[in-house]
């Protein structure tokens, strides 16, 4: 039996009840009338000539087309959408793994990709490390596989860290899956709004044959209520087998979001150029008012995504300040608790905060004020 999902059930109990939300996860989203302005003729005539019937289980064909153009190599027989990440976490890991086989997964990291193959098989854990700017230790992975280990799972940008593995470790993870058998799995949703592209990874399905990228519109878009997410994979047989366990699930994604999600992917380069400038902004003001209230606080400066995992030095601890936050001044922020894992121990002195939504200023004005 699988334990709550600590951070949406954080989510479910305080978000209505705080006026700011310094915890959110995602980029600053646009209104919908927004979103369809940008539509090009084509998607204007299927937004205006929709039809709100069951859609294809594996995402549209011209979806899939705008989502296999983000990539090197893939084309859209090799894509398959989803109801969100969520969605496309849970059917891969039950596609892939059984009761007999072993998974390696890094932490902090989301936790269903903890959590749910955890209910399916054995699983290990190998942590970032903190001291080393919460890098990953490919060795580490090397030993903490086995004969049976079948995945090992990464999420770079990570959440809740906002880490960027470096190019010569992902290289070397890449080579060691491969001289194993193993498949990679390879959350990447936030991926596309690093702010120096420099960093940028490849995504795990162009760099290898049994790599597995996840992605979606919810983070780097600003999109999380389109609830469209996908998985690209070369091999087309595992790609039927996703799809199948779909069709127990969510069937088929609402084709409204499916039309507006394909307008975002056109649109893209203007939808993360505006979310990562808004994402610069913020950081560095919450880099300004972390360094302002030390010894209070200190971080490893996030290099991706729109999280940063700072740690909290004072007496009360990070829990009880996630409390007084809530409490006083109507801010929610992520304690580390929500981020533990079953599978090791992790840092109990962290605090996840969010940086790319518009009103971070006016957030850290409260937050500045109660600390």
């Amino acid at each position: 039996m699988m334990r709550d999902f600590a951070l949406e059930a954080y989510f479910s109990d305080w978000d209505r009840a705080v006026r700011y939300n310094l915890a959110a996860s995602d980029s600053e989203t646009v209104p919908m009338a927004a979103l369809i302005a940008l539509a090009d003729a084509e998607d204007a005539a299927r937004w205006r000539t929709l039809r709100l019937g069951y859609t294809e289980p594996r995402g549209a064909a011209w979806l899939r087309d705008s989502i296999a153009a983000t990539y090197d190599t893939i084309g859209p027989e090799e894509i398959v959408c989803f109801a969100g990440a969520g969605e496309g976490i849970h059917v891969l890991m039950h596609a892939l793994l059984g009761s007999e086989d072993h998974a390696v997964v890094v932490v902090p990291n989301y936790q269903s990709a903890e959590t749910i193959p955890a209910s399916i098989c054995a699983v290990s854990g190998v942590p970032l490390d903190p001291a080393r700017g919460w890098t990953l230790d490919v060795e580490a992975v090397a030993r903490a596989m086995r004969p049976n280990t079948r995945l090992v799972s990464i999420n770079f940008p990570n959440n809740p860290t906002g880490k960027i593995l470096e190019r010569d470790r992902f290289d070397a993870l890449v080579a060691l899956c491969r001289s194993r058998g193993v498949w990679l799995f390879s959350d990447e949703v936030y991926r596309p709004i690093e702010r120096n592209e420099a960093l940028r990874l490849p995504q795990a399905a162009d760099a290898y044959e049994r790599g597995l990228s996840l992605n979606v519109l919810s983070k780097a878009y600003g999109l999380a209520g389109l609830r469209i997410g996908w998985i690209a994979c070369r091999d087309r047989a595992l790609c039927r087998r996703l799809e199948r366990l779909k069709h127990f699930l969510s069937l088929c994604n609402a084709g409204p979001a499916e039309v507006l999600a394909n307008i975002a992917l056109k649109s893209g380069a203007s939808l993360l150029a505006r979310n990562r400038a808004i994402a610069e902004r913020n950081l560095g003001l919450l880099s300004a008012f972390l360094a302002e209230t030390a010894p209070l606080f200190d971080w490893h400066v996030p290099e991706g995504g729109v999280v940063g995992y700072p740690r909290y030095r004072g007496a009360e601890g990070v829990e009880a300040l996630a409390r007084r936050l809530i409490e006083r001044a109507g801010v929610l922020v992520l304690p580390a608790s929500v981020f533990r894992s079953e599978l090791l121990e992790t840092p109990a002195d962290r605090l996840r905060i969010g940086f790319g939504r518009a009103d971070m200023p006016e957030c850290l004005e409260v937050l500045r004020a109660q600390l």
